[in-house]
């Protein structure tokens, strides 16, 4: 008795045997490197394979020999590109990651800024996390500054989050987290900030709340792009640890094409495994990882 196709795909698709080839592989690596800028070195095959299975099995195909015959040889890359993209790229985040970027913000960053617009009635502070994954960092600036700014008074701040995948947008626009993830945040911080729901037989989760959202917008970016259609004077953009996926000529491309959107005195916070050393742009600076343009 013949098994439906779909049940035959999801029972070959799980077959710990069935492998990208080593061609296969290699075109695809090339195609996202080419339009996102990230390397997939061999060693990530296993990890690619594994997160191309679910989307596979979508399909209602059979093995990776047949979604990279309908990626190459039946035209189906313009409709898989976004599909392709969102399953291979790394997306991790947490709130309050490498916290000391945050403390140097509310301590450093934020009062030089004021101070650079002292003439102004309640500035509007522009921050960009240009790498935003879920949403947890632009989040986490929010809380910060929000903070910061009922302590002051004295300026107001809009968020943008960026990021190349379409999928971890949505998850920062609907700005729902599953609960053992905002561990990390100040427990007056989750009291201001998240809204708790709690429903038998179904994960904790936590909203940000609605007070917050309204500060931050997200948009889809490929940091690739030749150019970037967001505003010129911008405060502070945090790109951390992306440009470890990166070559060192997009490296460098990338840091330039940002720097163009920082104000004087703006500042670029990049993460703590990733610097500057080996590039001709010159910024100053200020802390670990973090740069200050003239």
């Amino acid at each position: 008795m013949s098994l439906p196709a779909r049940t035959a795909a999801a029972i070959r698709i799980d077959d710990e045997d069935d492998h990208l080839t080593a061609l296969d592989y290699k075109r695809i690596a090339t195609l996202i490197v080419d339009e996102v800028g990230i390397k997939l070195p061999p060693a990530k095959r296993l990890m690619v394979e594994g997160r191309l299975r679910k989307r596979i099995r979508t399909l209602g195909l059979d093995s990776f020999d047949a979604y990279c015959a309908y990626l190459f040889k039946k035209d189906g890359l313009t409709a898989e590109r976004p599909f392709l993209i969102n399953a291979v790229t790394t997306n991790k985040t947490d709130f309050f990651r490498e916290p000391e970027h945050f403390d140097c913000l509310e301590q450093r960053m934020v009062p030089a800024l004021l101070e650079l617009r002292r003439g102004e009635r309640a500035p509007m502070l522009k921050i960009w996390s240009a790498a935003s994954s879920t949403g947890a960092e632009a989040y986490t600036l929010a809380m910060v500054l929000a903070d910061l700014a009922g302590q002051r008074g004295d300026f107001r701040f809009s968020i943008l989050g960026t990021d190349i995948s379409t999928a971890v947008l949505d998850q920062g626009q609907r700005a729902v987290y599953p609960a053992e993830m905002i561990t990390p945040v100040p427990q007056a911080k989750q009291s201001r900030y998240l809204m708790f729901a709690r429903k038998a037989g179904v994960r904790s989760e936590v909203r940000i709340v609605p007070e917050l959202r309204r500060l931050v917008r997200f948009a889809r970016l490929n940091l690739m792009d030749k150019a970037y259609p967001f505003d010129n004077d911008v405060d502070i953009i945090f790109l951390r640890n992306v440009l470890i996926y990166f070559e060192k000529v997009d490296q460098e491309a990338v840091i330039l094409k940002l720097i163009k959107h920082l104000r004087p005195g703006g500042y670029l916070v990049l993460g703590h495994s990733e610097s500057m050393i080996g590039t001709n742009i010159t910024m100053r600076q200020v802390a670990p990882a973090v740069f200050q343009k003239p």
